[in-house]
């Protein structure tokens, strides 16, 4: 080999050398993006599943017969019909 022929392979070397380089700085900065936006999107996560288990809560605690029954008596002045007045349909 000449000495042209071997500062060209040194140079191109050199320069896929810089370019790997330059990829692995790349890729480590998006894996470091990665990381954060799965971190942001687990807390986001965790922020959800309580609220979701704060809304079943607040909707058991809504739909409870006791407080449905309650309502229906206070409110709307109904009561329990006595067993005169229950009326049963037979289907055929």
């Amino acid at each position: 080999m000449t000495d042209q022929s071997l500062a060209v392979m040194s140079l191109l070397f050199l320069v896929l050398v810089m370019l790997s380089a330059l990829a692995v700085v790349y890729v480590k900065y998006d894996a470091r993006l990665m990381f954060n936006q799965l971190q942001k999107e687990l807390r986001e996560q965790d922020k959800l599943g309580v609220e979701w288990s704060r809304l079943q809560l607040e909707k058991n605690t809504w739909s409870s017969n006791s407080r449905i029954e309650k309502l229906a008596r206070t409110k709307l002045n109904l009561q329990t019909p006595k067993p005169e007045q229950i009326v049963y349909i037979q289907v055929k």
